[in-house]
């Protein structure tokens, strides 16, 4: 993954004259530990928090002093059409950041007429799994304990073990800014303090090496066929006449385009692939998502065929809307 900070950071200061550095002076308690936090915006959303230029991005660094990266286009958590914000730096930096990138975000929401409640957004923190259970706690008492204090909502979701390589969990906030915000100092300051999380800090964020979990169905004794006198033998399989079956996640408000006007969309890309389609019911979403399940059965052949035309609808859709 590509760093936006070519992109959208402003050219350094010309170099000056150094001067001898001052004294070492041992560390102080009081000094902020070095942190950072990730979390999921629609692609859509991305192209409000990068601005014209990336103007956007780079007044937000100005007034917090992080730094913010993003996703490259299309570069998605794994099961979601979202790309991925980090942000690093001090830890009242990052929070400063971040309260301005949803600030952001949620003046955009439309207000329906006569509707004068604070608009809200779900954040999604990414976390790594191993981090976890520095805040769950000891039979859920640290959650719990956020949860009361910030008045807002929280929810970890479970490991998708559908994905071979992804060893991050999304931590879903909810409520007002503020109690979100509250709440997501409580998760961070948490955080920082655990070596797991402080270790990941300058893993590359892309999940490129993320692969999905193939479920095989096979009829023939599990791969094996037995001979005349009962020993089990290898059966020979062509790998793409094995039928599989995946599970990808896309955004709700772009189904819609995956299905087409009278199903249009869904039947070309099952005639050009090979492959079948079916979709969740409304409100059947990935786990810790707002993602609808599509659910591709067929060759593996089949199945990269459909994945690309399923991507290419919704890229192009989501590149539209960003224009």
């Amino acid at each position: 993954m590509e760093s936006t900070e070519s992109s959208y950071v402003s050219s350094p200061e010309q170099p000056q004259k150094r001067s001898p550095p001052p004294p070492a002076s041992p560390p102080s308690d009081s000094e902020e530990k070095p942190t950072y936090t990730r979390f999921l915006v629609s692609n859509a959303a991305a192209g409000s928090v990068i601005g014209k230029g990336g103007a956007t991005i780079t007044d937000f660094q100005s007034q917090s002093g992080a730094r913010i990266q993003l996703s490259r286009n299309y570069e998605f958590f794994p099961g979601t059409s979202d790309r991925i914000i980090m942000v690093s730096g001090g830890i009242d930096d990052v929070l400063k950041a971040v309260e301005l990138i949803i600030a952001k975000l949620l003046s955009e929401i439309p207000a329906e007429d006569g509707d004068e409640a604070e608009p809200r957004m779900r954040v999604r923190l990414v976390v790594p799994n191993s981090a976890c259970g520095s805040i769950i706690g000891k039979g859920g008492s640290i959650i719990k304990s956020f949860i009361e204090e910030s008045h807002a909502g929280i929810k970890i979701s479970p490991l998708d073990t559908k994905f071979f390589g992804l060893t991050d969990r999304l931590v879903t906030v909810t409520g007002t800014l503020e109690e979100q915000m509250h709440a997501i100092d409580l998760i961070l300051s948490k955080l920082t303090d655990d070596p797991h999380y402080s270790q990941t800090m300058h893993a590359p964020f892309s999940y490129a090496g993320v692969t999905i979990a193939i479920n095989f169905l096979l009829t023939a004794y599990n791969s094996m066929n037995h001979g005349p006198n009962g020993a089990a033998v290898k059966f020979q399989h062509n790998k793409d006449d094995i039928t599989n079956s995946v599970t990808i996640g896309v955004a709700d408000e772009h189904i819609g385009l995956v299905v087409g006007r009278g199903g249009r969309n869904i039947m070309e890309i099952s005639q050009t692939s090979g492959a079948r389609l079916k979709i969740s019911d409304r409100g059947d979403f990935m786990s810790g998502t707002t993602d609808r399940k599509i659910t591709i059965t067929g060759s593996q052949r089949a199945i990269r065929a459909a994945e690309d035309m399923i991507m290419q609808k919704v890229s192009y859709a989501s590149e539209r809307e960003t224009d």
